[in-house]
């Protein structure tokens, strides 16, 4: 194979709209890209989704690497023919292993059938008790061991009904205090403290035959000193560690390489030569076309004056093929549909993970029928063109009062902007001041100071308040020593459902 097919085989790219285009055709034709990224964007239908893969895969007369982003819970990017599971905090809180290994089996069938070959995920960086803006919910908990345990039964069941998992994020950054996606983070850990924690769970998936890993982009100063020397950039990190003292022998991801964390220290072109020195197999270059462009060609000349090793390049190749030879055919299963068993085992997940935090809901009146309630829930529609949204939840106000009514309670319904504004807070307020119970679904007040306004108001205004957290537990911290305080570690159906009927169960 010629230098620019195998360079072309390291990337994995994303692709704008729904269609297949010309355009799309000659960009991969001329990247000779390897590996596509699936996204929300993509994303209409299930026969709309085989239909795409198949047109490119067809118009290039090759078969590629269909890689996803399906980790559960706030990370999901298919609407229909899947289970919407929880987060995986919800999953760890259960400690039910089982629960895990069947997640695995189901989410397999389910993504075969739309013709995915990797998964990637799941997540096992495991939690500490800093906050964790980027990770949080996403993670299996603080126990390393419930970490291992249960992201390798979900691991084992997954690749073995045919679809390749991808652990994430070597060498562990459930303690990253800022978000990759929007700057560098910096974790002060030894290699003493990533080895009594963050590095056990990825031992145990290694020892279990895990198919692929992912890096990611924080930096390390006591793993590599090096100056802005990320994970993603250290052969410290990457190849004398994963690849040569774990003895991992397949393929190794990068994080996406148009993250801000990157952005930070080289232009992406730089980016793609450096993630390939530190020994990654496949670079994922997730939505910029010009990106894709930049890196393939500056690989394609780091490989030609040999500041790239050719030998480690044909030794990729045969990881990556490798990688897509697990899978004979590329839609298996029959249609896509989802699992009969999938939306029980959310539902018995969710039930068993809801959390109370504070003001234990037995103090709440127990007359709820005779009672002004009023319930206050983000606007999620407005997200629904970037990241997957329920159908049934994108009419906010419709599927609340479905969820109400079996439980005999018709509450007035106020919805507010994902970063409520200034009026709605105050309307918030005033409504909240006016009836008996306020019941508040809280998204994620310390990452935004708007959700932190209302979540103020509404207490202060309010005689009684409930407040549901939607995202990440953090706010809790927030919450005012007179409310209930409550969450299932997320804000899909399946975990609204659940809170509302722990709020109304005697």
């Amino acid at each position: 194979m010629d230098l620019e097919k195998l360079v072309g085989q390291k990337l994995t790219i994303g692709i704008p709209g729904k269609k297949i285009t010309p355009d799309i055709v000659r960009h991969f034709k001329e990247l000779n890209a390897g590996g596509l990224i699936l996204y929300r964007i993509n994303f209409e239908s299930p026969s709309q989704l085989k239909k795409l893969i198949s047109d490119l895969e067809n118009a290039l007369e090759r078969k590629l690497l269909i890689t996803a982003d399906h980790e559960g819970g706030r990370v999901i990017m298919f609407r229909d023919g899947i289970t919407v599971f929880p987060d995986n905090l919800a999953f760890g809180t259960t400690k039910n292993v089982d629960y895990a290994r069947k997640q695995g089996t189901i989410e397999a069938k389910e993504l075969r059938r739309l013709g995915i070959d990797v998964n990637l995920g799941p997540v096992l960086d495991v939690l500490t008790d800093s906050y964790s803006p980027n990770i949080g919910i996403r993670s299996y908990g603080k126990d390393w061991k419930r970490v291992a345990e249960m992201g390798t039964a979900r691991i084992k069941a997954m690749q073995k009904n045919g679809v390749s998992a991808c652990a994430k994020h070597f060498p562990g950054k459930g303690h990253a205090p800022v978000d990759a996606h929007l700057g560098l983070p910096i974790i002060k850990s030894t290699w003493a403290d990533m080895e009594a924690v963050h590095l056990k769970p990825f031992e145990v998936a290694l020892k279990a035959g895990i198919d692929s890993v992912m890096t990611s982009h924080p930096y390390y100063p006591n793993l590599d000193s090096a100056p802005n020397m990320i994970a993603t950039f250290s052969r410290k990190i990457v190849h004398d560690t994963l690849r040569n003292r774990y003895g991992f022998k397949d393929a190794i991801f990068s994080d996406d390489l148009e993250m801000g964390a990157i952005k930070a220290i080289c232009p992406i072109d730089q980016a793609g030569v450096r993630a390939t020195q530190a020994g990654h197999d496949i670079l994922l270059v997730c939505h910029d076309l010009q990106a894709q462009k930049q890196v393939y060609y500056a690989l394609l000349e780091a490989y030609k004056n040999k500041s790239l090793s050719m030998k480690e390049l044909e030794e990729s190749y045969e990881r990556i093929e490798s990688l897509k030879s697990k899978r004979k055919k590329r839609f298996e299963g029959g249609a896509p549909h989802a699992e009969s068993s999938g939306k029980l085992l959310a539902r018995k997940v969710c039930d068993e993970a809801v959390q109370i935090y504070k003001n234990p809901l037995k103090r709440l009146p127990k007359d709820w029928k005779k009672r002004k309630v009023l319930a206050i829930f983000p606007r999620f529609s407005s997200l629904a063109e970037k990241i997957m949204i329920e159908k049934h939840v994108c009419d906010e106000k419709k599927y609340l009062l479905s969820q109400f009514k079996p439980l005999g309670i018709k509450p007035e319904i106020m919805i507010v902007g994902i970063e409520p504004t200034e009026t709605e807070i105050q309307e918030a307020q005033t409504r909240a001041g006016n009836a008996d119970t306020a019941i508040l679904f809280c998204f994620d007040a310390h990452l935004y100071p708007s959700n932190k306004a209302l979540l103020d108001g509404v207490q202060v205004r309010s005689r009684e308040s409930v407040i549901a957290l939607l995202r990440d537990p953090y706010d809790s911290d927030l919450v005012h020593k007179n409310a209930a305080c409550l969450t299932c570690f997320g804000w899909r159906s399946c975990q609204i459902d659940a809170v509302i009927r722990k709020i109304f169960s005697r």
